[in-house]
């Protein structure tokens, strides 16, 4: 799917994130490498977007180091360098008022068009395959400002593959989306890793989705990373709870073995029920 180097991952070592003086991120570290997903989960407020913001320089680290396979350092490359290696899809876009679906695809091409608007000979297959893999492709002409949340959410996740970068980082992709597309949207991301050797880093707060697609997991308390490994390593019961602050049950599903998470409250814990009448 991209034209990048195989060299394409990334790795932030030890930073901090600051905003103004205040430190909200703490000497952490993650790595995205090529065909693999890394995602991020925490409670709200606990750094997962600001660390995600930080591999694509929209928050440089006050200290620590982020450096891509090849050895080029974060703080190093030009803008026009570090677009054709990472692309991150945030939680807050507007788009400019009259364009269509297609335009705002197309947008996804500038690393790869001259100063001046230049040739972008590989530009249209790029915009096809982005809208066909976001399920855009009849919807294309429509204008943007006339679509629900959930259709301009696909939207600018095509603009993002478009961009046709080794590197893609999304902070809650699923968010505003129906149910039918949240499942699309994650075999989306399963088959850029699997299929595409992307490597891709994702910020999400449902936890069975995150066991599902990720190779890896990064769990996120108050800026610090307090848990690192496989879905299993890091969704245990005594992670959870102690992140997020509610008892959360986790198992393996006997069909197929993925986990599965349950926050416990009163309205689902059956020792705390009041008895029926019979």
């Amino acid at each position: 799917m991209n034209s990048v180097p195989a060299a394409s991952g990334v790795s932030a070592r030890d930073i901090d994130i600051a905003y103004g003086r205040d430190v909200v991120v703490h000497a952490a570290s993650v790595s995205l490498d090529a065909g693999s997903v890394t995602a991020l989960i925490g409670p709200n407020g606990s750094g997962k977007s600001t660390l995600l913001r930080a591999l694509a320089r929209l928050h440089p680290p006050a200290a620590g180091d982020v450096t891509f396979a090849d050895g080029a350092e974060l703080r190093a490359l030009s803008s026009r360098d570090l677009a054709r290696r990472i692309t991150l899809l945030s939680q807050q876009r507007s788009a400019p008022g009259g364009l269509c679906v297609r335009e705002l695809v197309e947008f996804g091409r500038h690393p790869h068009r001259s100063r001046w608007g230049g040739r972008d000979p590989e530009g249209p297959a790029a915009i096809e395959r982005a809208m066909t893999l976001t399920g855009l492709a009849p919807i294309a002409g429509r204008p943007v400002q006339a679509l629900s949340g959930g259709q301009a959410q696909r939207v600018w996740l095509a603009s993002c593959l478009a961009q046709d970068t080794a590197l893609l980082l999304l902070d809650e992709p699923t968010t505003f989306l129906d149910l039918r597309y949240q499942v699309e949207i994650l075999d989306v991301i399963r088959d850029l890793a699997v299929v595409h050797d992307v490597g891709v880093g994702v910020v999400l707060h449902d936890l069975d989705q995150a066991a599902a697609i990720a190779d890896r997991l990064l769990l996120l308390e108050d800026g610090r990373v307090t848990a690192e490994g496989t879905p299993a390593d890091v969704l245990t019961t005594a992670n959870l709870t102690r992140a997020y602050g509610i008892r959360v049950d986790v198992e393996a599903d006997p069909a197929d073995g993925r986990i599965r998470t349950r926050a416990v409250g009163r309205f689902n814990d059956a020792g705390l029920r009041p008895a029926t009448a019979g």
